[in-house]
This record gives structure tokens, C-alpha cells and sequence, in this order.
């Protein structure tokens, strides 16, 4: 049951898994949440990247590209309209290093989870750059690997794709009926983890985000690849003064879309045509939906570790 800025009421969700225990896990969180209120949902940021580099025979020679550059961004913004229906340019970042300039292009892809369509109106742009600017590179690349494309990266903390935030308050009935364990079990548990993850240099702080999304982009024609950054998540828990549970997930890299590659498939298709995620415009009901299911997920996973039920469930379901 979601209460989001674009996704709203009850959800069937399909997952594509050989997993039973993530079926049966995720399945258990989704319920607790559904018996104390609805997940509210929040999109707070969309953006997707391609970074371009170029090298130069000096530093010099590149301060002079770059103030090129930047005193063309309108052309940029009107060649990327041209060369698409749905992306938008949004920003133009600039990393340098020695004779090494990366930029940073920032885009909005529409209903599209984006990489093709950035990809190739980053390259009209770079096409028009070499065409125009009186400085030449001697050697320049369409991706420099600085995106965070398909891999976890702090600078992906920002946003590549949708950054969205969930919240809910559990009640203290349900986690013991459904969870099977104690506020302050489940706290002590996650306190744990967050802990873990810091001391083994993890970015955010999620137990298994990546086994939900998983699910969730195969069933539904997304880029698997994409659980690479899309899975960085930061979690945050508080017992409240009723002793019940605030949970709260932020992801900051749902690269998802409801048009465009996989999401035609005959079964994908009507796995989104399910959500009512398919088709142009959907993609942000859709990242809401995927942080619903990880946030379930999240909730399980720490219960069954918190009461000791985690070993068990897997020698069962898992089989």
C-alpha cells in the first residue's frame, strides 16, 4: 500500500526470482507494512550521465576548450532537443586532472531509464564541440567511466536516475505478529548492520536492496545490469515514543523507464501493464513502486536476523 507523489494505493508486484526465502521475505515485509499504514513515497531528484573526456597536450589548452564550452551550453540544451523527444539537458559538470578534462553531462530521459538516449545526445554534442571549438583534443572518449554506470559510486549518492525517499511508522502489534520480534530487536539490528557496513567501507547502508530490484527489473524489462548502482541505499530507524517503528529508505539510484528496451517484451509488458507503469510518463510511479519492495524487503531481512529466524527461513525456503 503506497501513499507516493506519483504512485498511489494498493500493489500487486511481480518478481522474477529462483530465490523461495526472497519471495516468501520480501512478501512478509510488504505485509507488515500494509497491516500498521501506508509507505509514503517521495521523488525528490531525477538525473542520468554521461561523462565525455578529452585529454590535451597541456593544462592551458584546456582552461581555453573549457571556457568553450561553457559559453555554448544554450547550443547544447537546443542540439539535445533536436537529437531527442523526452531528454532534457540539465546540467554540465567539470572535473579536471592535469591535461584530463571530464564533463559531466546531466540529463532528464522522460518515460526512459535514459543511458542509449544520454549516450547519444552526449555524442551530438561532443560531434558539434570538435566541429566548432578552435581547440582541439588529442584524444577524447564518449564515457569516461565517471558516471557511475552499472557500479556503485559515492558520486552516484547525488542522483542517477530518480533519487527517491519512503518512510513508514510500523506498529509494535504487527511487528511482533508478522515480523516476530521486538522494536527493540529490530532496532538493535539494524543499528548493527549500519555499523557493519561503515566499518566495511560499503556505500549506504542497505542489507539487500540489489535481491528485490533484481525481481522486480527482470519481471518487468528493466536493465538488470542497472542493480549495480540502483542498489545503494540509506536506511534510517527510530523507536518512537509509542514504541513502535520509523523505518526510512533513501535511493538515489533508481535508473528505471517504462518504454524503451525490455519493456516491451510480451511478459514484461504485462507485468508493468500490472503496476500501471507502462507506457511514457510512468517511470517515476515506477522507481516509487521499487522503493516500496525494498523497503519490505529491508524490514524483513533485519526481523528474521533480529530473532533469529534468518538461518532457518533459508535451510526451509530456500531449497
Amino acid at each position: 500500500m503506497i501513499n507516493g507523489s506519483l504512485a498511489q494505493g494498493p500493489f500487486y508486484v511481480p518478481l522474477a526470482t529462483t530465490e523461495g526465502a526472497l519471495l516468501a521475505s520480501y512478501n512478509r515485509g510488504a505485509k507488515a507494512c500494509r497491516e500498521s499504514d501506508a509507505i509514503t513515497i517521495v521523488t525528490l531528484q531525477e538525473g542520468v550521465q554521461r561523462t565525455p573526456t578529452f585529454k590535451f597536450k597541456n593544462v592551458i589548452e584546456l582552461g581555453k576548450f573549457v571556457s568553450w564550452v561553457l559559453d555554448h551550453t544554450e547550443t547544447f540544451s537546443t542540439l539535445t532537443r533536436e537529437t531527442s523527444n523526452y531528454a532534457i539537458l540539465n546540467d554540465i559538470g567539470i572535473n579536471i586532472e592535469g591535461n584530463i578534462l571530464i564533463l559531466r553531462f546531466e540529463f532528464t530521459s522522460g518515460g526512459a531509464s535514459g543511458q542509449n538516449m544520454v549516450t547519444i545526445c552526449s555524442d551530438r554534442i561532443c560531434q558539434y564541440i570538435l566541429e566548432n571549438c578552435p581547440i582541439k583534443p588529442v584524444f577524447w572518449t564518449i564515457e569516461g567511466n565517471f558516471s557511475g554506470d552499472k557500479k556503485i559510486s559515492p558520486l552516484n549518492t547525488r542522483v542517477r536516475g530518480k533519487k527517491v525517499t519512503a518512510e513508514i511508522v510500523l506498529k509494535k502489534e504487527v511487528i511482533k505478529s508478522v515480523l516476530k520480534t521486538t522494536p527493540a530487536l529490530l532496532h538493535e539490528q539494524w543499528r548493527i548492520c549500519v555499523s557493519g557496513a561503515k566499518k566495511a567501507g560499503v556505500v549506504g547502508g542497505g542489507m539487500h536492496p540489489s535481491n528485490g530490484l533484481a525481481a522486480l527489473f527482470i519481471a518487468c524489462g528493466q536493465d538488470v545490469a542497472c542493480t549495480g548502482e540502483a542498489s545503494v541505499a540509506v536506511t534510517r530507524m527510530e523507536i518512537t515514543e509509542d514504541n513502535d517503528i520509523y523505518f526510512a529508505i533513501t535511493m538515489s539510484n533508481l535508473i528505471v523507464g517504462t518504454v524503451g528496451g525490455g519493456t516491451s517484451f510480451p511478459t514484461q509488458r504485462e507485468c508493468l501493464e500490472l503496476l500501471d507503469c507502462y507506457g511514457a510518463g510512468k517511470s517515476g510511479k515506477f522507481a516509487e513502486i521499487a522503493i516500496a519492495v525494498c523497503l519490505a524487503g529491508e524490514l524483513s531481512i533485519l526481523a528474521a536476523m533480529s530473532s533469529g529466524q534468518f538461518t532457518a527461513a533459508h535451510q526451509t525456503l530456500g531449497r
